[in-house]
């Protein structure tokens, strides 16, 4: 019905405005329409999961879900919380976000700046491979690399889970992210900033890190931001390599260690009549959460930005 009136408002419009306006007119008139309608159909699905999401998130919005864990907690209990699933997130997503930022503003800086030839195509065309790989892939390649490999070292000869093998694994899939980024804003630098910076005598490294920069400073923390939010939302590699939990473990280098998407996996699946709830408030907190940072990064950037 709502499709079929949509179509008989825009037949009805072109004809409308062709009789009283002239053709031009009302082929302005219903291309603006379509649009329109284009923006309601895209902004529609949002408002559809944040209305869902604050609706069935606030069942559980208490202290006791922020401040408790799922630990001894059985199907018949009405309490529990995600604290531990919290400090988890908080944990790995930081680690990933230390060791992929630097690494990846790096890689784009020599693809621009630097690189040139065969070896520059290479990088470029193994980091567009690394965008599509799946998450699963990832996790299984820190669980073959280092859980089974690297962590016997410190374990006593034991394979043994963490949340910085998880932090490993979510690195994997912000990498091509933030390189892919930070290359595009980096092009978008006008050349006559390089250029006066070079006339003036300014090496190449202090041009790239005083002009090229923080010129292009909010696109890359755009950039950076939806690589967090991709990470957060990840749960296979979390439960290959971290393995998830009840308890609270603040140490990410040893035992397993749970997360906010893996917590949501967990309750929505389980066949407690209390684990729904759960679920949907720690769906809701992780959404506020990645919301929260993204905008202190926005502001951070534009406040840095505007001091210069």
């Amino acid at each position: 019905v709502v499709a079929l009136g949509a179509l008989l408002y825009l037949a009805g419009l072109y004809a409308a405005a062709k009789a009283v306006e002239g053709p031009r007119s009302a082929r302005n008139r219903t291309w603006s329409a379509l649009i329109h309608s284009a923006f309601v159909l895209a902004v529609l699905p949002l408002a559809s999961v944040v209305w869902t999401l604050l609706s069935k998130g606030v069942e559980r919005l208490d202290g006791d879900f922020f401040l408790s864990s799922m630990n001894n907690i059985g199907a018949r209990d009405a309490n529990g919380g995600a604290y531990h699933a919290i400090i988890g997130t908080l944990e790995q997503v930081g680690i990933a976000t230390l060791i992929t930022v630097p690494l990846g503003i790096l890689c784009a800086i020599y693809i621009v700046e630097y690189g040139r030839g065969k070896f520059a195509f290479a990088i470029r065309f193994f980091v567009d491979v690394m965008t599509g790989i799946p998450s699963i892939v990832s996790g299984l390649f820190v669980l073959a690399f280092w859980v089974l490999i690297v962590s016997p070292w410190f374990n006593d000869g034991r394979p043994s889970f963490s949340g910085f093998a998880a932090a490993l694994a979510l690195s994997v899939l912000m990498l091509p992210t933030v390189v892919r980024s930070t290359e595009e804003m980096l092009r978008l630098v006008p050349a006559p900033l390089r250029e006066g910076a070079y006339a003036l005598g300014v090496p190449r490294w202090k041009t790239i890190l005083r002009v090229v920069l923080p010129t292009a400073l909010p696109g890359i923390v755009t950039g950076v931001m939806l690589a967090i939010a991709r990470a957060a939302g990840e749960t296979a590699p979390v439960l290959l390599v971290a393995g998830g939990g009840a308890a609270i473990n603040f140490n990410p280098f040893e035992n397993n260690q749970s997360s906010l998407s893996l917590f949501v996996y967990q309750q929505a699946g389980d066949a407690s009549r209390f684990s729904p709830a759960r679920a949907w408030t720690a769906a809701l907190t992780l959404v506020a959460l990645v919301l929260i940072l993204t905008i202190a990064a926005k502001l951070l950037a534009r406040r840095n930005r505007l001091g210069r």
